[in-house]
């Protein structure tokens, strides 16, 4: 049967090849035809008469006037100083935000170096060694009743002494000084 089925399929291809003019190919290549088709070639269209006017019209909108390129240069010159002044101020503004970091990283050491200084010395101080000295070797004692004097400040927290204190214990207030 096998031999029977290519003899049929040689058959059918002896009629198809002989009944038409085309011929048959195996694979992807096609052969070039025998004939190339004419070309069409494109004339070059002719300018169409345009009126003076026109060309006229056409040749001022094409150029610039003075006027037109003054302000164009002087748009571009502003428009150029503008830019240098924007980097001018974008780098002064980053150098300053460096100086300020710079600064605030010492101030911070220096706020460290001050406590632990502060620490070091409020450590050095022994307040027993303090009462012990000055009890036994500069033979200070606590002050009696009769030596206490107690007064009133009227203006806070903090005095200076520039006489002495008066025996009643009352200093002198801002209403006092008015009358």
């Amino acid at each position: 049967m096998a031999a029977g089925t290519s003899a049929n399929r040689r058959q059918a291809y002896n009629r198809y090849a002989s009944g038409s003019r085309q011929m048959y190919v195996y694979g992807s290549a096609v052969p070039k035809p025998a004939y190339e088709p004419q070309r069409r070639v494109e004339r070059p269209e002719q300018p169409k008469k345009v009126s003076r006017q026109v060309k006229q019209n056409r040749r001022q909108a094409m150029g610039m006037s003075k006027a037109y390129v003054i302000f164009l240069a002087v748009a571009a010159v502003l428009m150029l100083m503008v830019c240098v002044n924007y980097v001018q101020l974008r780098s002064e503004l980053i150098s300053r935000s460096k100086n300020i970091t710079a600064l605030q990283e010492e101030l911070v050491a220096l706020n460290e170096e001050n406590t632990t200084k502060y620490n070091a010395i409020m450590d050095s101080v022994n307040l027993e060694q303090v009462r012990e000295k000055a009890m036994n070797e500069l033979g200070m004692v606590y002050a009696n009743e009769s030596q206490v004097v107690e007064y009133d400040n009227p203006t806070g927290d903090y005095i200076k002494q520039y006489e002495q204190i008066p025996e009643e214990g009352v200093l002198a207030s801002s209403i006092d000084v008015q009358e």
